[in-house]
């Protein structure tokens, strides 16, 4: 009977140990096989992040781009609107000193002569000056006398309120 255990193959020791060891490699194929998908799909991702990061800097590349584009029209505008009210300025400075000859000699006495003189001062200061001039005195008036600047503000927009409110 000993022979008999000895000659007969082994039913299900062996056969499992060889299954197991089959199972084993299988399991590692797959973990070896998942794992490359999951580096594809991480390869992917990084390619399609790249795509969309290289899209982006492309848009905000064009975005600057007209940005740009839209400030050099308004500085373009800006001056133009400058040079247009420099010549105004200029314009108005001309005829306050032509109207200034034209009051000395229409109105007799020392008011036609000191109205004529104040005209032609005034003249010479809007053409000598400019816009920048007169901004710069301007502020500079405002900071030496602050309360009596606020105080004209507040009589100005008193007036202009008065004349641009509707009468019912």
């Amino acid at each position: 009977m000993a022979d008999n255990k000895q000659n007969q193959p082994n039913s299900g020791g062996d056969k499992g140990r060889g299954q197991s060891g089959a199972g084993a490699g299988a399991a590692g194929g797959a973990a070896q096989g998942a794992s490359q998908a999951a580096a594809g799909v991480a390869d992917k991702a990084r390619q399609g992040a790249s795509q969309a990061a290289d899209q982006a800097r492309g848009v905000a590349s064009q975005a600057a781009d007209q940005a740009r584009g839209l400030a050099d029209q308004a500085r373009s505008v800006a001056a133009q609107a400058g040079q247009h009210a420099e010549t105004a300025m200029h314009s108005v400075a001309s005829g306050m000193q032509a109207l200034s000859g034209t009051v000395r000699e229409h109105v007799p006495g020392g008011a036609g002569a000191t109205a004529a003189a104040a005209l032609e001062q005034g003249g010479r200061y809007l053409q000598d000056e400019g816009f920048q001039g007169m901004a710069d005195d301007l502020s500079r008036v405002v900071r030496q006398n602050p309360l009596p600047a606020v105080l004209v503000s507040i009589g100005i927009g008193f007036v202009l309120a008065q004349i641009l409110t509707p009468r019912s």
